[in-house]
């Protein structure tokens, strides 16, 4: 059995990343396409899934990581899993379907940042209990899950939840897709949440409350640490933060700690790369708001590069910019 301290199970995705003149607002949807095709300038296909991206960002810090999800027999499958393997994450519990299509999303970015992704789920819509081994995953520390567009998905993730070893922490980062869904249908999973990933519209979404009312909420469901990303920044009490984290005993507010300007050029897999800096943080058990900065600076990181994971640091990389804005070693 192979060792690993971080699981993820969730879609595997290719992005195709387009842009457009505007969009309303940030929104990820299984719609059909909104924009005509003649109004996208292609960017580029680049590898993607929530989890998956947070696996691969951890993966670059040196965690021990392994994933558990399904790829079509394709050339974007075999993408997916080349990228995997070159930064050291375990593939064997990655399935492949005969003759189906590796997921899609089609990410459509404008000038100042926001994101519609369409979401063809195509292999992933295959995954079922059989295709996990609950052995490999309650070896792990943490199981880091994320969402999916089908409800038959949801009912893998409330079976597997179900059967975990109480060993295991569970992370989750349910996306707009499940956080619509409010908190009925999610509730088995938040009772089994150890740290609960969200941005400030999806805690609203799923709680109907704003997001510190929201994050109080989903601690009283049964998640031990709710962590809030803030997006491009908001004012709590007298300063700015781009995250906000809670337990049962405190609160703390994420403060930007890198205030140089630097060039946004995608804002895609923020939120994962931010999850990726906060386990690291839990991992090596920093205290939570060391986590939060540890999440915020590897979310900036994720911005400066075209794609969800060519912009991720390595430990060394995200080590130097720590002692450079904290004057300590990470």
């Amino acid at each position: 059995m192979t060792d690993v301290q971080v699981v993820g199970l969730g879609a595997l995705n290719m992005d195709y990343i387009y842009q457009v003149e505007s969009i309303l607002g940030d929104e990820e949807t299984a719609d059909p396409y909104k924009y005509r095709e003649a109004e996208q300038k292609p960017l580029g296909k680049f590898p993607g899934g929530s989890a998956a991206n947070t696996i691969y960002g951890l993966a670059r810090l040196g965690i021990k990581t392994g994933f558990v999800g399904v790829i079509g027999d394709d050339e974007d499958g075999g993408l997916l899993l080349k990228d995997f393997r070159k930064v050291g994450v375990d593939t064997s519990q990655i399935s492949m379907k005969p003759r189906a299509k590796t997921g899609l999303a089609r990410c459509l970015v404008d000038k100042l940042n926001f994101r519609s992704i369409q979401v063809t789920p195509g292999a992933n819509s295959l995954l079922t209990i059989d295709d996990i081994d609950l052995d490999y995953i309650n070896q792990a520390e943490i199981l880091h899950i994320s969402s999916f567009v089908d409800s038959a998905q949801l009912e893998v993730l409330l079976e597997l939840v179900n059967k975990l070893d109480s060993s295991v922490k569970v992370s989750f980062s349910p996306g707009e897709l499940y956080a619509v869904r409010g908190l009925g249908p999610l509730a088995p999973i938040l009772a089994r949440t150890h740290v609960l990933f969200a941005n400030k519209k999806e805690v609203e979404q799923l709680t109907g409350r704003d997001f510190k009312k929201g994050a109080e909420v989903c601690l009283q469901y049964g998640c031990h640490i709710v962590a809030v990303t803030l997006g491009r920044g908001a004012k709590l009490e007298t300063m700015m933060a781009t995250s906000y984290v809670r337990d049962a005993s405190n609160e703390y507010i994420i403060e930007p700690g890198d205030n140089r300007v630097m060039a946004i050029l995608d804002t895609t897999g923020a939120g994962d790369a931010f999850a990726a800096g906060f386990l690291y943080g839990l991992v090596n058990e920093k205290p939570l708001n060391e986590c939060g900065r540890l999440g915020d600076i590897v979310a900036r990181f994720s911005i400066t590069k075209t794609g969800a994971r060519q912009g991720l640091p390595t430990l060394k990389e995200l080590s130097r910019r720590y002692r450079e804005i904290y004057q300590k070693k990470l």
